[in-house]
């Protein structure tokens, strides 16, 4: 089990936070109730989705189900990857960043295989994800001579998402920053032979 010990940590201790929380918001507020942790920069905003990471959907029961099915297969995946990182003992941190997206598929997974039976809403494969925090940190108009969006309000950063979201992206992330360290190819250099020269 050694290198396992700190991955597995991480693992469980996203996973707990994360669906902790969820259970917390799911059992004690209501859908689209709200209220400010910091004025109107931070706020925890219950609201579910039937798709992807930051409410983005994808389509109907069928589309549904799919992205569930599509998650378990991701997260096998993940996790095969992480065994074997770990096994051939690639660089810590890559390591740690892989577990945090793993951590986070699985706490979605969660979700959506199981809180629509949990919670008597759905079939099994069918739940919604639970997310609560959203920081619409300004908002603002479009400029009149920007095409298609002129006009319009705007909110940043409007999206609502959860701890196994925020999981993700930081491991994604970085992952990208470090990606020169982490994949770094040793250069291992020919030893060489200085051959001497005997003048007659």
């Amino acid at each position: 089990m050694k290198g396992y010990t700190k991955p597995v940590f991480l693992i469980i201790l996203v996973l707990l936070t994360d669906q902790v929380l969820k259970t917390w918001i799911k059992t004690n507020m209501y859908i689209g109730q709200e209220f400010q942790i910091i004025q109107d920069f931070f706020i925890i905003h219950f609201t579910e989705n039937n798709g992807m990471a930051f409410g983005m959907e994808f389509g109907g029961e069928l589309g549904k189900l799919a992205l569930s099915l599509f998650r378990i297969i991701a997260v096998i995946g993940i996790g095969y990857g992480l065994h074997h990182l770990i096994k051939h003992k690639y660089h810590r941190g890559l390591i740690l960043n892989v577990s945090l997206i793993f951590a986070g598929a699985l706490g979605n997974i969660i979700d959506s295989v199981f809180y629509g039976l949990i919670y008597g809403y759905e079939k099994l494969f069918h739940g919604r994800v639970v997310d609560m925090f959203y920081f619409p940190i300004f908002t603002g108009v479009f400029p009149e001579w920007l095409p298609v969006w002129g006009g319009e309000d705007f909110i940043f950063f409007r999206p609502v998402f959860n701890i196994a979201d925020a999981a993700i992206s930081v491991g994604v992330i970085l992952i990208l920053i470090y990606q020169k360290v982490y994949f770094k190819e040793e250069i291992v250099e020919a030893p060489s032979t200085n051959s001497e020269v005997i003048e007659d």
